[in-house]
């Protein structure tokens, strides 16, 4: 079992903050799988530690095809919905937290990415399956909770765009590593915020100018999926603000991994350009 306090920033700056309509702290929401066996539901929920009328909302394996299926193999994502996840509602500015248990493919970091990309904040996520899954079907159905609990519905390009990044970032850390597909998305967010595009082909340009000057070699498929990305980020109403906060509350709020003494100085440092960088990026794509 693994713990993430969430420290993924490069995705969270896409869509404006969600709130919970009508849910206070402590208030508890579960989603699963649709293909779980009964007996594995009530594992789970045993797992979770939650009441016997805690709401539960189901996801299906068509859901996750309609949320990744342009940027993930029907192969990756699979045949059934298996993974499952409760949400719990903290206090104001309590930060998110996620945790995972027997997910192989989706890391903490990326349903962080997700959960700030989609605005949500101040909760404590729980993902689990009864065996090792590739953790999709957690995704969506975070996503989809957080849409039935708040009765505001996200906007398709918004969830699909949020999912491209997420998913594009975690692909190219799978060829370059993850260190280095961070910097390259931290860097080309830093240029553009400095010297702002007016054309594609600039952005290509200074796509390529930044991974040459790291030492990346992209692919034409990659830098073409990367060109796509950054013009449709281009298109949507971004709450700088809000994701500022989100982020100063993530530094704030800091914990065990932040406690050794070797990743202490070295995170706070990528949060606090992270949150000078969205302040730049507020006068871009205006």
């Amino acid at each position: 079992m693994k713990k993430w306090m969430m420290t993924a920033v490069l995705a969270a700056c896409m869509i404006p903050g969600v709130a919970f309509a009508d849910a206070a702290p402590g208030d508890i929401i579960v989603t699963l799988g649709e293909d779980l066996k009964e007996n594995q539901k009530q594992e789970l929920l045993k797992e979770m530690d939650v009441p016997s009328d805690v709401e539960t909302i189901t996801v299906t394996n068509e859901e996750e095809h309609n949320y990744l299926g342009d940027y993930i193999s029907k192969a990756q994502i699979g045949t059934r919905a298996i993974s499952s996840t409760k949400i719990t509602i903290g206090e104001k500015d309590s930060g998110l937290n996620v945790e995972t248990n027997n997910i192989n493919w989706v890391t903490e970091e990326m349903y962080a990415n997700a959960l700030t990309t989609a605005g949500v904040k101040d909760a404590d996520i729980y993902v689990t399956a009864p065996f090792e899954v590739s953790g999709t079907a957690g995704l969506t159905g975070i996503l989809k909770a957080y849409e039935v609990t708040t009765d505001i519905e996200i906007p398709e390009e918004k969830k699909q765009v949020a999912n491209e990044e997420m998913v594009k970032t975690v692909k190219l850390g799978d060829r370059i590593g993850a260190d280095k597909a961070t910097e390259l998305m931290t860097k080309i967010k830093n240029e553009l915020a400095e010297n702002p595009v007016e054309t594609e082909e600039d952005l290509r340009a200074l796509i390529k100018r930044v991974a040459d000057d790291i030492g990346i070699t992209l692919t034409e498929e990659e830098l073409n999926g990367l060109v796509s990305l950054f013009n449709k980020m281009k298109d949507i109403n971004i709450d700088w603000d809000q994701v500022k906060s989100n982020l100063e509350n993530v530094r704030n709020n800091l914990s065990e991994f932040l406690n050794k003494e070797e990743t202490k100085g070295f995170i706070r440092n990528i949060l606090d350009f992270f949150i000078a960088l969205i302040e730049a990026l507020k006068n871009l794509f205006k």
